[in-house]
């Protein structure tokens, strides 16, 4: 199984509409949504009623035993990440404990230990096609570890005969990111012809190289800014990464995703392109 990650160094470039319409598009077997920040791949995709639900535990939490514990502040004083505080007793801010055990290290008493928490719920929908994907917590920090878990859980779940797997990725250049991009056989970077646009595609490619990741580029809403979008063009030739075609702001293309279908549901001059962008890409990846 070779596996397609759709992403893109800031939110808001299509990159979701985009993952969509490659499931569409390759009636795809197998697919994830590894934005676990804020998933939303399922709003798009028709993603199968078999589902399957499991809570995802990340790094143990310190937790205080009121009863053992003397007040001596040895576990506030110790506290890198200031997660330690007194009202009527004292207690963990599970919010900033990092888990690290150096109050549970340092407690004369052993008052304090470290325990499993909640951080997230990891979702599979089976039937005729695989769609991992999963929740974050609010406030918890183990987005990388998750995303890892999304994939993994997509290949161990997936057919022998699935050709390519899409995975839509995270905005941005962070833990979540990287996971992502480790192990996967191509990454489409989606732009967006903008000033921010081409920084943070210049900075996820960037990121990407130090995996050795193949890379290819598409630009959505190229026609907002022509010039920002020859710029991009140039950019890619001269960095010698492969640029697979560029599709128009749509007005159209909004109205599907507000109704829940995928730019290529419906007649349209983003679905239209889209198609010729992943003609591109599946020819890269058969490749490989």
């Amino acid at each position: 199984m070779k596996q397609l990650l759709i992403i893109s160094g800031k939110g808001g470039t299509g990159k979701t509409t985009i993952a969509g319409a490659f499931i569409k598009l390759l009636q795809a077997k197998a697919y994830a949504d590894c934005d676990v920040d804020a998933p939303n791949l399922h709003l798009i995709s028709n993603h199968t009623v078999t589902e399957e639900r499991k809570d995802y535990f990340g790094l143990p939490k310190a937790h205080i035993d009121i009863n053992l514990c003397i007040e001596c502040g040895l576990c506030e004083e110790s506290c890198g990440f200031n997660a330690v505080h007194h009202g009527q007793r004292y207690y963990i801010d599970s919010y900033a404990c990092e888990g690290c055990g150096v109050c549970k290290y340092v407690c004369p008493t052993g008052a304090i230990s470290l325990r499993e928490q909640r951080a997230g719920e990891l979702m599979l929908y089976r039937n005729n096609a695989v769609f991992s994907t999963a929740q974050l917590e609010m406030g918890n920090g183990t987005s990388g570890m998750l995303v890892s878990e999304v994939k993994k859980q997509m290949k161990e779940s997936a057919a022998d005969d699935v050709g390519v797997a899409i995975i839509d990725g995270s905005p941005g250049i962070g833990c979540p990111v990287i996971a992502s991009l480790s192990g996967v056989d191509l990454a489409l970077i989606v732009a967006e012809p903008s000033i921010s646009g081409i920084n943070d595609m210049q900075r996820i490619i960037e990121t990407a190289r130090q995996f050795g990741t193949k890379l290819a580029v598409c630009v959505n809403k190229y026609d907002t800014n022509l010039k920002n979008t020859q710029t991009i063009e140039e950019f890619c030739k001269d960095s010698e990464i492969i640029f697979v075609g560029k599709i128009p702001y749509d007005k159209k293309a909004v109205t599907a995703i507000n109704d829940g279908k995928s730019i290529v549901d419906i007649d349209c001059p983003a679905g239209i392109a889209v198609k010729k962008v992943f003609d591109n890409t599946i020819k890269i990846i058969g490749k490989l």
